[in-house]
C-alpha cells in the first residue's frame, strides 16, 4: 500500500470521523477507499451503458429467441466436448 496525503475542510473531516465512530468504517482510510471503489463501479456502469447504447444505435442487432439460446448452448456444448477431447 502507498500513502496519499489529502487536505479537507474541517466539516468533511468531521463527517468522516463521525462515520468511523458510528462503526460504519474501521478507519478514515477505509471510508475513502470505499468512496473510491463506489466511484470506480459507477464509472464502469456508465461505460457499460455507453457501450450498450452504442451497440443499440449502431444496428446489426438480432432478435434473441429461445432458438438463439439453444444454438448458443449447442455451440458451448461442442466447444466443451472438443476441449475435453483435446481437439481444437
Amino acid at each position: 500500500m502507498t500513502t496519499l496525503n489529502i487536505s479537507l475542510p474541517e466539516q468533511m473531516r468531521a463527517f468522516i470521523e463521525s462515520q468511523v465512530s458510528r462503526g460504519a468504517y474501521s478507519t478514515a482510510s477505509d471510508y475513502i477507499r470505499d468512496l473510491i471503489r463506489d466511484d470506480q463501479k459507477r464509472k464502469d456502469r456508465e461505460k457499460l451503458e455507453s457501450l450498450l447504447l452504442e451497440a443499440l444505435e449502431g444496428g446489426g442487432s438480432r432478435e434473441v429467441t429461445p432458438e438463439f439460446f439453444e444454438r448458443l448452448r449447442e455451440r458451448a456444448r461442442r466447444a466443451i466436448k472438443a476441449k475435453e477431447s483435446g481437439t481444437p
